[in-house]
């Protein structure tokens, strides 16, 4: 049984959790550190949500992502960010379970939408997003680096 609860404090099974599942989200990415992590889950603006199996003794993190929850002047808006779910798991629902979490509590918020956005080539993640209710936007995003 999966069960998706919010971080509130760090520990060192966070940490490990994203020690192991940053690389499989990007090798690009940097992992975070002991005080980066411990700064997000105090943030008021992100939420952390992890997966476990409820029945496993150990409560290993299977599964992470970030619901960061802002004001802008047209009302409450949300992002998802940062989903992942351990290779050795992935296709047991455990995704679903925490982009479905985080719509709910997206809502439980008051946000008026949520987005996100998501690698081309991660087709998988796109029917889960579909799955979800996520649609497709016409819109251009862009980026700067400072």
């Amino acid at each position: 049984m999966i069960k998706v609860f919010e971080v509130t404090e760090m520990s060192q099974k966070v940490y490990d959790a994203f020690e192991r599942l940053i690389p499989q989200l990007s090798s690009s990415a940097k992992i975070p550190t002991w005080e980066e992590l411990d700064e997000l889950i105090k943030s008021k603006a992100a939420i952390v949500l992890a997966a476990v199996d409820d029945e496993d003794p150990e409560q290993k993190i299977l599964g992470s992502m970030t619901l960061v929850v802002f004001r802008i002047p047209t009302g409450m808006r949300a992002w998802v960010e940062d989903v992942v779910v351990d290779q050795e798991t992935r296709g047991q629902g455990i995704g679903e379970k925490l982009i479905r979490t985080a719509i709910d509590r997206a809502k439980a918020e008051g946000c008026r939408t949520i987005d996100l956005t998501s690698n081309p080539k991660r087709e998988a993640a796109h029917r889960l997003y579909k799955r979800c209710g996520f649609e497709m936007r016409e819109t251009c995003v862009f980026r700067r680096i400072p």
